[in-house]
């Protein structure tokens, strides 16, 4: 019990320690009683305060919220901290400090005053951060003292959140995409039938049907608004597929060629889904994740892996004549089996191929166009870039350039 409380006096405690015994020293050594009873008060001073902050049992609950949970790097969130005691003891003054990430900033740090019995107080503080990731806050940190600043205890309150933050998205300007309309069922083309605008066969609307089919006879009567099915829209698949193998990229950090890539990918998924396509993520070990949301979430928390060929087994009725977007770093002789298949099965193929040569300080480049030939020699849709080079600019370069080449389809 006494070594523990003495290792949480501060440095005041221990100043008044040190002078306590000094002073004791000095009245054994010249022979002055009273200047031992002015040792010992100085000395028992902190020694007190340490016994009293080690009898105070202190475990307030702690709720922590995240608003929002998920963001994207270079936003802000905020982080709602209720702290509650239900003790019937008076806790005077806290503070309390809350463990953070270095990446999301410094450690917040708050003062709790005038806290009687059955207390409850919050606090908000903001976060930021710049790098993609998924960061575990707290949990958080108690700190006790006396009202002298002799003593200081710390206690650690369980509990923490997770705070999700996905990479940064570039906007992107439509490009003409010829392809990637699927359908089936009630999706597939049909003749009017013949008749008034009455027996038109209707459904209820849904995300990315045309306005145009709307049926507004229908939605007035029904109160909700409804479609056409003749003239329903099949419906748009997308891939966006992102080559995460160790030894396509250059670079360390975040000033690496991957996490370049990351942007891109995050971006392609976010236009496409913006335009009605459902968007799938796919990587070098197959299909990742389905919708934007946890298609970013997945690139959140991305790394590179030492696999050696592109998984290309998402390929099939499922993607075929959908849109495939790939990004790409360096590739390999052997990859020209698995870039032919997803040309052969996707309705329109368009390939970001990152000079990753420029990220590297010790290899010369042949520029993005070289880079990019790989994939326009077997029928894609390609365009180089460079860490230097706009994404918008290479996604117009895009939907200028067709596919060059018979290997394709």
């Amino acid at each position: 019990m006494v070594r523990p409380s003495l290792s949480s006096l501060t440095l005041r405690g221990r100043a008044f320690v040190a002078a306590g015994l000094t002073a004791v020293a000095c009245a054994l050594v010249f022979g002055q009683p009273a200047l031992t009873r002015v040792g010992v008060l100085v000395l028992s001073l902190p020694l007190i305060a340490a016994l009293v902050v080690s009898r105070r049992k202190h475990d307030p609950s702690v709720t922590r919220s995240v608003w929002p949970r998920l963001l994207r790097a270079g936003e802000s969130a905020r982080i709602d901290l209720t702290i509650a005691s239900d003790r019937g003891r008076s806790d005077g003054a806290l503070l309390v400090e809350d463990a953070l990430p270095y990446a999301l900033g410094n450690r917040p740090r708050f003062v709790l005053q005038g806290l009687g019995q059955r207390w409850e107080r919050t606090v908000s503080y903001p976060v930021r951060a710049d790098l993609r990731g998924q960061y575990v806050v707290g949990p958080l940190s108690l700190r006790i003292t006396d009202p002298f600043g002799l003593v200081e205890r710390r206690r650690s309150i369980a509990g923490t959140a997770e705070l999700i933050v996905t990479p940064r998205v570039l906007p992107l300007r439509p490009i003409p995409l010829t392809g990637g309309w699927q359908g089936a069922g009630e999706h597939r083309p049909q003749a009017f039938a013949s008749g008034s605008a009455e027996d038109v066969s209707v459904r209820e609307y849904r995300r990315g049907d045309d306005l145009r089919r709307v049926h507004w006879r229908s939605s007035a009567r029904v109160g909700e608004l409804m479609v056409r099915r003749e003239e329903q829209p099949w419906e748009a698949h997308a891939t966006v597929l992102i080559d995460n193998r160790n030894y396509a990229h250059r670079g360390q950090g975040p000033a690496s060629s991957f996490e370049a890539a990351v942007v891109v990918a995050a971006s392609l998924v976010v236009h496409l889904e913006q335009h009605g396509y459902a968007v799938q993520l796919a990587t070098a070990a197959g299909t990742e994740a389905s919708g934007a949301e946890e298609s970013l979430r997945k690139l959140a928390v991305l790394a590179t892996t030492t696999r050696g060929a592109l998984d290309v087994s998402w390929c099939g009725d499922q993607s075929r004549g959908g849109v495939v977007a790939a990004v790409f770093g360096a590739m390999i002789t052997g990859d020209t089996a698995s870039l032919r298949r997803i040309r052969h099965d996707a309705g329109v193929a368009l390939g970001v191929v990152l000079d990753v040569e420029q990220w590297s300080a010790t290899r010369g480049s042949a520029g993005p166009a070289a880079a990019a030939s790989v994939l326009s020699a077997l029928g894609w849709r390609a365009a180089g870039m460079g860490p230097r080079d706009r994404l918008d600019a290479a996604w117009r370069d895009l939907g200028r350039a067709p596919a060059r080449g018979g290997a394709g389809r």
